[in-house]
């Protein structure tokens, strides 16, 4: 079932996400469904705050780079409870943009690496290092649990110029090709 994607401006964006309990209700459905919202939205990671709900949960499909970078092929996640604990490497300029934020895309350092503790849908517990894109797209998804959005990484002078948009879009006005909603409580 697609999941309307809550734009910038619903509180639900800004709140720090709790972890789950492997029993946590109709956990493979909700995850199924984060799915088909990302693929149906052409992303390449959803998190559940993008949804509603301040869970520490998203997926990553970045097989999409995969041509630019092999060991993307077949690169598809879902990370549960995950905590990042280490940020290594050099800052990485790169354009992001997100599906909450429709029509914004900004240049973005992060650390080229991460190092990561999370479960996958089986519960089973992981503790890995990434690197490149898939560190960067993790990244912008983990932001997301913690209640930040790549735009609260570029600089002051970049924010400013993006006001007038980001006010304009807390009003509804924005277009995207999938179901999005807006929620200020």
């Amino acid at each position: 079932m697609l999941l309307p994607i809550y734009i910038y401006g619903s509180a639900v964006l800004r709140k720090e996400s709790e972890d789950i309990a492997k029993d946590y209700p109709e956990l493979d459905k909700f995850l199924e469904n984060l799915w088909e919202t990302m693929y149906e939205a052409d992303g390449v990671g959803l998190a559940a705050p993008q949804v509603g709900r301040n869970i520490r949960i998203f997926v990553v499909d970045a097989s999409v780079n995969a041509d630019k970078d092999p060991s993307l092929a077949g690169f598809k996640k879902a990370f549960i409870n995950a905590h990042i604990y280490e940020r290594s490497g050099d800052a990485v300029p790169f354009d992001e943009g997100c599906l909450s934020l429709p029509g914004i895309n900004e240049r973005v350092e992060r650390p080229s690496r991460i190092r990561i503790r999370y479960a996958d849908e089986n519960f089973v517990e992981h503790d890995e290092e990434f690197e490149g894109f898939a560190a960067r797209v993790i990244q912008h998804e983990y932001d997301h649990l913690d209640g930040k959005l790549f735009i609260d990484h570029v600089s002051p002078l970049r924010r400013t110029l993006l006001k007038s948009k980001l006010a304009a879009m807390t009003k509804g006005k924005y277009k995207a090709h999938y179901p999005c909603k807006l929620v200020k409580k």
